[in-house]
């Protein structure tokens, strides 16, 4: 198979592998990710791939996927995040920090406001009530229309800072 149609595969690998994700078949979306990783390997499929494996509560190996991705293609921003947000959930805050930071940074990144607003989730968690306003505000002046920064923004504002609620990958 020539570069070309192993091109071609890997992305009809890849979003075939992403319907099954998005309707909870995740095992095959495995398999299908990794089927597009071996046609031709994407930072893209390796992120994903990692995405699915942290839907199976598998997130040391969604981690390792990420790390590949960045090897793969280090100005691609989600693996950051990601690897942020998976610390999260491992109860890894503090770890966390500068992988948000890296994807606040990265040249191919659209949800620019996804990392501020886990950042903000991390500094309520280490009681950084400033900073993380701080991390709130710059997600909407990024995004105006984000709910879960405005949400957890308010929450700061009226006193409620409890602690944060879900973490946003992608």
């Amino acid at each position: 198979m020539d570069d070309e149609a192993r091109r071609e595969a890997a992305e009809t690998h890849f979003r075939q592998a992403y319907e099954h994700q998005m309707r909870g078949e995740l095992e095959e979306a495995v398999r299908l990710y990794r089927l597009s990783l071996e046609a031709h390997p994407t930072a893209e499929a390796h992120t994903f791939l990692g995405w699915t494996y942290s839907f199976q509560g598998r997130y040391d190996e969604a981690i390792a996927e990420c790390h590949r991705a960045i090897a793969v293609d280090p100005e691609f921003g989600n693996p950051y995040n990601d690897i942020g947000a998976y610390l999260i959930e491992l109860g890894r805050h503090e770890e966390a920090i500068p992988w948000f930071r890296k994807a606040m940074v990265a040249r191919r990144y659209e949800p620019r406001h996804f990392p501020h607003a886990n950042l903000g989730r991390v500094w309520m968690k280490l009681g950084r009530l400033g900073d993380a306003m701080r991390e709130f505000r710059k997600a909407l002046e990024i995004e105006p229309t984000y709910a879960v920064a405005r949400r957890e923004l308010g929450k700061l504002v009226g006193g409620n800072g409890s602690g944060p609620s879900e973490v946003i990958s992608r």
